[in-house]
């Protein structure tokens, strides 16, 4: 009925297909109920996020193409006279393998870093910091990254989320009395979230803090796990469970608020330093809150808000993580190769031979990629945009793996001098192995991914849906959506990405909007097949979550590889090259993973995992016959 409607209303829409029409129907009546109303209409006209768009089939590209360059000139030379001073520190003060045997940062060390302002680089110079934006943070964080994670470790669990609520959320009040202490005042300051029973299940928290009769204070107790400076921190985030009452309905629940908790209110200790496998310079510990008198003026954000709180500094902080491990990624290249360089074996310099040059090819080729991503977070950032998060939570994603890759790559190359202390890399590796858990497992951050996607593809969905029950007030919505699903039943239209890149990658372009179109059309096929019990198909999401991590890798290097032949710059072609492999494997990952996410013989695989890991656990562990035994 809807499809005679359109036809009766334009000559133009003709072109539409039966098919498509009814699959655009059957796909806003299949819409799984996941976002509130309101934020549909705030999403589906404001996001400009590129990985949400693509999750409903659409291209918004001015995030990603150009690639961003949004520093100034005054910008970039503070930058640049910043990095001589940082690089200084590395070469001449601290010493990492100190740092990692002694278990902690020297008086010396932690002085200087004090000095040179290490602590309070993104506050603003009036409270006493560097003053830096996100860019600039990471270029500096790449030069921590390269020289010594457990280091910056320290830093960034002060600075990246420590105090950053009191930059996002801190009142005037807040800001004055605090952010001078954290910057130049030589107070170290700690993100408090995780308990034993909640690690990347935020919500679960079970610390708790009451408020006073004469609505002064509030009274915490309880205790947090794994805090990075937990020992050392005498200012704290701290989140816990608040009773809150819901102003319209009277009715009291429990929400999470964020605390500005100073350890001279009292009542608040911290256990030993934890024994850990890497970033053992870092304090970790675990911290106390017994009665712990907090004024009412501490809260941070508005009460019954923590979670979005922490979400939200989480989120911000991410970037930095992967400008951090770009450096990382870099250094072991750099010692890979000074190695292959050098190294005879069987009459032959390493370097020579196929199998240690692939390896140093796949290393550049993450690294590029990695590197990518983080800046260009950073500077949408730096531009205003507040849609980064799927775009941070893949950056954190994929530097920390590409990172452990690199590095135990760099480790095989060096053959046994790489497995010998000295050398280095044993360390970097067991610092990095902790970046794949941290501030989000990369298992839980593929499902938010994913489901963070797809209800950003079913707000717009419930559009058409609405849309329908009154057609011919909404024509442009229908078949706006309706002929772009006919042209690609018959293969015309579809992303093109041709104008964004340079001659030489329009090849690679287009097999990269070929994957965008197939991955918005999974997402469609999954939504029918599903509706709403999407969200208890780990398997498929995580294979989703996997294809977008890859279609992002291409896009930021095409972009940023496009922008080195513009400029012309003398690394132009090798950009290019890396560019060009990425994308010929990637490509090749996400088609494999769309095709596992959406046929029924993957599906069979997924449920007979399933059961295999039930047996397992029934079991406790492996369940098979011994070699040996005998009936």
């Amino acid at each position: 009925m809807w499809r005679n409607t359109i036809l009766s209303s334009s000559s133009k829409l003709v072109a539409v297909s039966g098919s498509a029409a009814t699959s655009c129907r059957r796909l806003a009546v299949a819409t799984p109920r996941l976002a509130s109303s309101q934020q549909e209409k705030s999403k589906s006209t404001e996001n400009e996020s590129f990985m949400a768009n693509i999750f409903r089939g659409s291209l918004v590209a001015n995030q990603v193409f150009p690639y961003p360059d949004v520093l100034t000139t005054d910008q970039k030379e503070l930058t640049n006279s910043l990095v001589d001073p940082f690089e200084r520190f590395f070469a001449e003060v601290n010493d990492a393998a100190r740092n990692d045997a002694n278990s902690k940062l020297d008086d010396t060390t932690a002085e200087a870093l004090w000095e040179l302002g290490a602590f309070g680089i993104q506050v603003p110079s009036d409270y006493g910091g560097l003053g830096l934006n996100n860019t600039q943070y990471g270029r500096l964080c790449t030069i921590v990254g390269a020289n010594d994670l457990g280091l910056g470790i320290t830093i960034g669990a002060h600075q990246s989320i420590g105090f950053k609520g009191i930059l996002l959320y801190g009142t005037p009040e807040q800001k004055q009395k605090y952010l001078p202490k954290v910057s130049t005042e030589k107070v170290y300051a700690a993100f408090a979230l995780t308990e034993p029973s909640s690690g990347s299940d935020a919500g679960s928290i079970r610390c708790r803090a009451v408020k006073s009769a004469d609505q002064k204070h509030y009274v915490l107790n309880g205790s947090k796990i794994w805090i990075s400076n937990g020992g050392i921190a005498e200012i704290m985030t701290v989140f816990a469970q608040t009773e809150q009452v819901d102003p319209k309905t009277g009715e009291k629940r429990d929400k999470v608020t964020a605390f500005i908790v100073e350890r001279s209110f009292g009542g608040v200790t911290n256990g030993p330093p934890e024994k850990k496998m890497g970033i053992k310079s870092s304090n970790t510990a675990e911290v106390y809150f017994e009665d712990v008198k907090i004024p009412i003026e501490n809260v941070l954000g508005k009460e019954g808000d923590g979670f979005k709180v922490a979400m939200n500094i989480l989120n911000n902080g991410r970037f930095g993580m992967g400008a951090t491990l770009s450096g990382t990624m870099k250094k072991c290249i750099e010692l890979a190769t000074a190695h292959a360089n050098n190294r005879v074996q069987f009459g032959h310099k390493l370097k020579t031979y196929g199998s240690i040059q692939e390896k140093l090819a796949q290393m550049s080729i993450l690294q590029y990629a990695t590197e990518s991503m983080a800046f260009t977070i950073s500077q949408n950032m730096d531009a205003g945009s507040k849609d980064y998060h799927l775009e941070a939570a893949i950056s954190k994603i994929y530097a920390s793996e590409c990172a452990w890759y690199v590095c135990d790559e760099a480790i095989q190359i060096l053959g046994g001098m790489g497995y010998m202390v000295d050398t280095g890399l044993e360390r970097v590796l067991r610092d990095l192995r902790i970046f794949r858990i941290f501030e989000g497992t990369n298992d839980i951050l593929r499902l938010f991914i994913a489901l963070t996607g797809i209800q950003y593809a079913g707000s717009h969905l419930k559009e058409l849906q609405r849309a329908f029950k009154n057609p011919a007030a909404n024509l442009g919505l229908i078949f706006k959506e309706a002929s772009k699903r006919a042209a690609s039943t018959v293969g015309l239209g579809g992303t093109d990405l041709s104008g964004h890149v340079v001659d030489e990658l329009q090849p690679y372009a287009k097999k990269t909007a070929h994957c965008i179109d197939l991955f918005g059309q999974s997402v469609e096929e999954l939504l029918l097949r599903y509706n709403k019990n999407i969200v208890h198909e780990q398997y498929l999401l995580t294979r989703l979550a996997n294809a977008a991590i890859d279609i992002y890798s291409m896009v930021v290097t095409q972009s940023r590889s496009s922008r080195a032949v513009k400029l012309n710059l003398p690394t132009a072609q090798h950009e290019i090259d890396l560019t060009k492999a990425l994308t010929i494997q990637a490509s090749e990952r996400v088609i494999k993973n769309l095709q596992a996410a959406t046929s029924r013989s993957s599906k069979a695989l997924n449920d007979k995992m399933s059961e295999i890991a039930l047996n397992i656990l029934e079991k406790d562990g492996v369940n098979t016959t011994g070699v040996l035994d005998q009936n």
